[in-house]
Protein backbone atom coordinates (compact mmCIF):
# COMPACT_ATOMS: atom_id res chain seq x y z
CA UNK A 1 0.00 0.00 0.00
CA UNK A 2 1.09 3.49 -0.77
CA UNK A 3 1.54 6.57 1.80
CA UNK A 4 -0.81 9.24 1.07
CA UNK A 5 0.65 12.70 0.81
CA UNK A 6 -0.87 15.94 1.73
CA UNK A 7 -0.37 18.43 -1.39
CA UNK A 8 -1.42 21.61 -2.14
CA UNK A 9 -2.06 22.66 -6.07
CA UNK A 10 -3.24 25.93 -8.20
CA UNK A 11 -3.69 26.69 -11.36
CA UNK A 12 -1.26 28.48 -13.86
CA UNK A 13 -3.63 31.64 -15.48
CA UNK A 14 -2.73 33.97 -18.02
CA UNK A 15 -4.68 36.99 -18.21
CA UNK A 16 -3.87 38.66 -21.44
CA UNK A 17 -5.65 41.76 -20.11
CA UNK A 18 -5.73 42.56 -17.06
CA UNK A 19 -8.17 45.35 -16.46
CA UNK A 20 -10.74 42.35 -17.62
CA UNK A 21 -9.89 39.91 -15.47
CA UNK A 22 -10.38 37.16 -18.19
CA UNK A 23 -8.17 34.47 -17.98
CA UNK A 24 -6.90 31.47 -19.74
CA UNK A 25 -5.75 28.62 -17.50
CA UNK A 26 -2.40 27.06 -18.42
CA UNK A 27 -1.16 25.00 -16.13
CA UNK A 28 -0.93 23.27 -13.04
CA UNK A 29 1.03 23.31 -9.64
CA UNK A 30 1.56 20.64 -7.44
CA UNK A 31 3.53 21.18 -3.90
CA UNK A 32 4.19 18.59 -1.36
CA UNK A 33 5.79 20.15 1.12
CA UNK A 34 7.14 16.81 3.39
CA UNK A 35 8.71 15.91 0.12
CA UNK A 36 10.45 18.95 -0.96
CA UNK A 37 8.51 18.74 -4.35
CA UNK A 38 7.14 21.10 -6.59
CA UNK A 39 5.83 19.87 -10.17
CA UNK A 40 4.12 21.48 -12.91
CA UNK A 41 2.63 20.90 -16.24
CA UNK A 42 2.37 24.00 -18.70
CA UNK A 43 0.90 24.21 -22.33
CA UNK A 44 0.06 27.73 -24.14
CA UNK A 45 -3.57 27.17 -25.60
CA UNK A 46 -2.44 29.95 -28.24
CA UNK A 47 -6.18 30.20 -29.69
CA UNK A 48 -7.94 30.45 -26.55
CA UNK A 49 -5.61 33.62 -25.07
CA UNK A 50 -5.91 35.44 -28.61
CA UNK A 51 -9.78 34.99 -28.38
CA UNK A 52 -9.55 37.10 -24.72
CA UNK A 53 -6.79 39.46 -27.19
CA UNK A 54 -5.88 39.23 -30.62
CA UNK A 55 -3.09 41.75 -29.89
CA UNK A 56 -1.62 39.11 -26.99
CA UNK A 57 2.26 39.00 -27.10
CA UNK A 58 2.68 34.96 -27.59
CA UNK A 59 6.56 35.16 -27.37
CA UNK A 60 6.55 37.41 -23.91
CA UNK A 61 3.73 34.99 -22.69
CA UNK A 62 6.10 31.93 -23.24
CA UNK A 63 8.83 33.53 -21.84
CA UNK A 64 7.00 34.36 -18.86
CA UNK A 65 5.67 31.08 -18.79
CA UNK A 66 9.20 29.37 -19.11
CA UNK A 67 10.68 31.49 -16.40
CA UNK A 68 8.14 30.27 -13.88
CA UNK A 69 8.79 26.54 -15.33
CA UNK A 70 12.52 27.48 -14.28
CA UNK A 71 11.54 28.32 -10.84
CA UNK A 72 9.15 25.59 -10.28
CA UNK A 73 12.00 23.18 -10.60
CA UNK A 74 14.22 25.24 -9.22
CA UNK A 75 16.67 26.15 -11.69
CA UNK A 76 19.89 27.72 -10.84
CA UNK A 77 20.05 30.76 -12.82
CA UNK A 78 19.44 34.75 -12.00
CA UNK A 79 16.74 34.34 -10.33
CA UNK A 80 17.33 33.88 -6.53
CA UNK A 81 13.41 32.57 -5.80
CA UNK A 82 14.75 29.06 -7.63
CA UNK A 83 17.60 28.41 -4.75
CA UNK A 84 14.66 28.16 -1.62
CA UNK A 85 12.86 25.32 -1.42
CA UNK A 86 10.07 23.88 -2.86
CA UNK A 87 7.29 25.17 -0.31
CA UNK A 88 8.91 28.58 -0.39
CA UNK A 89 8.94 28.59 -4.21
CA UNK A 90 4.87 27.35 -4.21
CA UNK A 91 3.88 30.76 -2.36
CA UNK A 92 6.33 33.05 -4.38
CA UNK A 93 4.79 31.51 -7.60
CA UNK A 94 1.10 31.50 -5.90
CA UNK A 95 1.87 34.77 -4.66
CA UNK A 96 -1.81 37.40 -5.27
CA UNK A 97 -0.38 39.77 -8.13
CA UNK A 98 -1.79 41.88 -10.80
CA UNK A 99 -0.08 40.62 -13.94
CA UNK A 100 -0.58 38.50 -17.28
CA UNK A 101 0.60 35.34 -15.36
CA UNK A 102 -1.43 34.37 -12.18
CA UNK A 103 -2.49 31.73 -9.84
CA UNK A 104 -5.71 30.53 -8.58
CA UNK A 105 -5.87 30.18 -4.99
CA UNK A 106 -4.17 27.08 -3.52
CA UNK A 107 -6.32 24.10 -2.49
CA UNK A 108 -5.30 20.65 -0.88
CA UNK A 109 -5.66 17.42 -1.05
CA UNK A 110 -4.30 13.61 -0.50
CA UNK A 111 -2.15 11.59 -3.45
CA UNK A 112 -0.47 8.47 -3.13
CA UNK A 113 0.73 9.12 -6.79
CA UNK A 114 1.77 12.46 -6.96
CA UNK A 115 2.49 12.82 -10.57
CA UNK A 116 -0.62 11.02 -11.69
CA UNK A 117 -2.22 14.08 -9.29
CA UNK A 118 -0.53 16.75 -11.38
CA UNK A 119 -1.77 14.57 -14.53
CA UNK A 120 -5.89 14.31 -13.80
CA UNK A 121 -5.64 18.29 -12.77
CA UNK A 122 -3.78 19.22 -15.68
CA UNK A 123 -6.73 17.54 -17.98
CA UNK A 124 -9.33 18.67 -15.77
CA UNK A 125 -8.86 22.03 -15.64
CA UNK A 126 -6.36 22.66 -18.26
CA UNK A 127 -7.07 20.68 -21.37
Amino acid sequence: MQENHLFEYALIRVVPRVEREEFVNVGVLVCCKRLDLLLCRITIPQEKVLALDPNADLEVIAEYLDSFEKICRGERGPNPIALQDAASRFRWLTANRSSMLQTSRPHGGLSDDLEKTLESLFENYVA
